[in-house]
């Protein structure tokens, strides 16, 4: 891990845990030893950081330089927060984590008065079901929709038949209990919604189909805003 990639992370922790945060757990999260946090916390003190405490007692982050302030009404903080937890709770791991992050982030840049808002905030997410869990790599989808790459994935149908498709991603849907891909399928020559647990494996190719994604996605969309029935990955 590259100092500046160290720092940030740095400054990441001492924000998010509860303060004062000691040099001690601060090293135990980063893997590195103390006299390399001390040192860090140094060196983010000279640009600028307001990092208050000292050896033996804790740190505790008063201002991030790193984000600008940021205001928001108290209804905006709750939906700040359902929105980002209702992602914690429907997302794959590394949303999850993701969403967990950005809370956090936002969070640090509120008044004192706003970050109690957001930490006991009324509008709650909690579900008496537990999502299909896709068993594919989610990342690969999600970067493959990101830089317009087409896909080769192996995929079951509903009655366990499996077929190698070329797709083309161009969105991620999240349903009640799925996670759903929008894509245009290359063998069928047409729109496709495949569910992401029924995908077997996914694998990147080199053929890039920028910059077709936003037309294709727009009448794709229209297409579904007509009521047109589309086979789920037939």
């Amino acid at each position: 891990m590259s100092k500046s990639d160290r720092l940030f992370r740095l400054l990441h922790l001492i924000r998010g845990l509860t303060p004062p945060v000691t040099a001690a757990r601060l090293a135990g999260a980063m893997e590195v030893s103390e006299r390399t946090i001390y040192r860090d916390i140094d060196a983010l003190r000279a640009a600028g950081a307001r990092i208050e405490g000292e050896t033996g007692v804790g740190y505790t982050m008063t201002e991030d330089p790193a984000l600008p302030p940021q205001t928001f009404s108290q209804l905006e903080i709750e939906a700040l927060v359902l929105g980002l937890s209702e992602v914690q709770s429907r997302g794959d791991a590394a949303l999850s984590e993701a969403a967990a992050n950005a809370l956090t982030k936002i969070t640090a840049t509120l008044n004192e008065r706003q970050q109690r808002q957001a930490a006991h905030a009324v509008n709650l997410v909690h579900r008496f079901y537990e999502p299909e869990v896709p068993q594919v790599d989610m990342t690969v989808l999600r970067e493959a929709t990101w830089t317009e790459t087409a896909l080769d994935i192996s995929y079951c149908d509903a009655e366990g038949r499996r077929s190698e498709r070329h797709i083309y991603p161009l969105a991620i849907v999240y349903l009640d209990h799925r996670v759903m891909i929008l894509a245009w399928c290359c063998l069928r020559q047409d729109f496709r919604k495949f569910i992401a647990d029924r995908i077997v494996e996914a694998r990147r190719t080199d053929e890039s189909f920028r910059p077709r994604r936003v037309p294709l996605l727009r009448d794709y969309i229209t297409a579904l805003g007509t009521h047109r029935q589309r086979p789920v990955g037939t």
